[in-house]
């Protein structure tokens, strides 16, 4: 066996290698957030005090407290951002890492067969 096919196999097998990693990565990222959407809701619950806003109304400068619906909307907008962006990250890493995977390893198996 000359370092020609041994330098091929060995990419074959790297590269297949890299895209299992790459699903199983997406895979977990998928399931934990499934089970944070589902089963373990106060998981994503972020407590976030923002601060007073300042108002004109007052002689001395004062502060008003922002409103409790304000802060709970966004929240909400900042929890569905942040699980847009995990869904999207594990979908790009499913999107890249299959094809990649299956197509290297289809051809590793078939030199192998070929040997």
């Amino acid at each position: 066996m000359n370092i020609v096919k041994i330098v091929k196999i060995v990419y074959l097998y790297l590269f297949s290698l890299i895209g299992l990693v790459l699903i199983v990565v997406a895979s977990v990222k998928l399931v934990n957030l499934g089970l944070k959407a589902l089963v373990f809701t106060a998981a994503d619950q972020y407590y976030s005090y923002p601060s007073a806003k300042p108002t004109s109304e007052t002689k001395d400068g004062g502060y008003v407290e922002p409103d409790p619906e304000e802060i709970a909307a966004f929240n909400r907008r900042q929890l569905k951002q942040q699980r847009e962006r995990e869904a999207a990250d594990a979908l790009a890493m499913l999107i890249v890492g299959a094809p990649l995977y299956i197509y290297h390893w289809r051809l590793a198996v078939g030199k192998k067969d070929e040997e």
